[in-house]
């Protein structure tokens, strides 16, 4: 089945999400900092009269942090909470948004089991463009607040 994927990089490498929990993109703004977060939650920004709270990926997923450019944007999405069977809106910084792509879901290849970069918690598979790897994301589990190791 072909689905739409919003795509996105973190440190030199392409990630996609479900356009369908994609809500906009934004232009990077700083996030106003909360007291006793989790490391990874910047903190927080309003977009459409709503506090959004946003998540930095590269400490999520445990990489080197990067730098904040003029390419650096914040996908704001939608993600179900189980749960607490609502719908939760959230941020996440990206060094850049690439494209949509459409992805054949039945050719989407098993992440590795060993020697990724992040937890294979965090992948629904892994798919090609032209030349390129596309780490497709599992949003439920990025935005849960539990370690990988927990889910």
């Amino acid at each position: 089945m072909i689905n739409q994927y919003l795509t996105f990089t973190l440190r030199g490498v392409l990630y996609a999400v479900p356009v369908s929990h994609v809500q906009e993109v934004l232009v990077y703004s700083e996030p106003e900092q909360l007291p006793c977060t989790v490391p990874c939650i910047e903190g927080l920004i309003s977009s459409r009269d709503q506090g959004i709270s946003v998540m930095n990926l590269c400490k999520r997923f445990e990489l080197p942090p990067s730098p904040v450019t003029k390419n650096t944007r914040i996908i704001v999405m939608e993600i179900s909470v189980a749960s607490a069977n609502h719908v939760a809106v959230f941020g996440a910084v990206a060094d850049s948004v690439e494209e949509v792509l459409d992805l054949d879901t039945d050719a989407l290849e098993a992440p590795p089991k060993f020697g990724n970069t992040i937890s294979v918690d965090f992948i629904v598979g892994i798919g090609k463009k032209d030349d390129r790897f596309v780490t497709v994301l599992n949003v439920d589990t990025v935005f849960t607040m539990n370690s990988p190791a927990e889910q």
